[in-house]
């Protein structure tokens, strides 16, 4: 059994100014996304300001469509008793589904004012995402947010307010998995020219797939609980069509021709 580390959530505290270590994430995240946006950014013939307007479009699908997927998909009861809670994003609660959808529609209108192929900006926006994901997910466990279920494994440990039982550290699961594994799978995997379309589907499917199997030590959130057979979890239901659409999306994408766009400019990768 591990000690959960004492990690203070405040990060920066300036007199009544506090900044949380959950929010740097976001920083993090939007910033590794940028420099590595502009780093391929000649592959959609888009230029370094083009990235920012990108980045500034996902912003306001992540912020947006994740605190709403929240209220949708974890908090109806709080949002008909209070529907101003709607917009108390520092009380925390932001879905990754709904950010996920925030962003499609993010880029399906970044997408039509370029001028581009939703799919070809989709391939390009995915290995962006994977270093944010695992920031979050270090958000997380800072904050003591996602328990996992109590275990005997060494690397278990204790979560401030849950007990002395030694549970999962399913944040850093999440961590490896969405964020450093997805990352370098994607990262690769986008190195070369693909047909359009399976970068995007190798996404749904790969963090579907290890979402799905970390809710199985991961708790389900107190309020709903598990929602059938004694261990489907919310996650697992929302996660389950990530992983059929990615599968049909990669299916998809053998029918499609190789994007030569990206064959054509000449690479600044070594």
């Amino acid at each position: 059994m591990m000690d959960y580390p004492q990690i203070d959530s405040v990060a920066i505290a300036i007199g009544p100014l506090q900044i949380h270590w959950y929010g740097l994430m976001y920083v993090v995240g939007f910033v590794a996304a940028w420099l590595l946006g502009r780093y391929r950014a000649h592959r959609l013939g888009l230029s370094h300001d083009d990235i920012g307007d990108l980045l500034f479009y996902a912003a306001i699908g992540v912020v947006a469509g994740g605190r709403l997927g929240y209220v949708l998909f974890y908090g109806m009861d709080q949002f008909f008793a209070n529907p101003l809670w709607l917009f108390s994003i520092w009380d925390g609660g932001m879905s990754f589904h709904g950010g996920l959808i925030g962003v499609l529609l993010a880029a399906l209108l970044f997408a039509r004012k370029k001028r581009l192929a939703f799919f070809q900006l989709t391939d390009f926006i995915a290995p962006l995402v994977p270093i944010g994901l695992g920031a979050g997910r270090i958000g997380n466990f800072i904050n003591h947010e996602l328990p996992g279920r109590v275990s005997e494994l060494p690397w278990a440990m204790p979560f401030p307010h849950m007990g002395p039982e030694p549970r999962h550290p399913s944040a850093l699961y999440e961590f490896v998995l969405e964020g450093v594994v997805l990352f370098v799978v994607l990262w690769w995997l986008s190195s070369q020219p693909r047909r359009r379309g399976l970068i995007s589907g190798m996404f749904l499917l790969l963090y579907g797939v290890f979402r799905f199997a970390v809710e199985f030590v991961r708790l389900p959130d107190p309020h709903i609980g598990f929602i059938a057979f004694g261990w489907v979890t919310m996650g697992m239901l929302l996660t389950l069509p990530m992983i059929i659409g990615g599968v049909a999306l990669i299916v998809w994408s053998r029918q499609q021709v190789q994007d030569t766009k990206a064959a054509l400019t000449p690479s600044r990768e070594t």
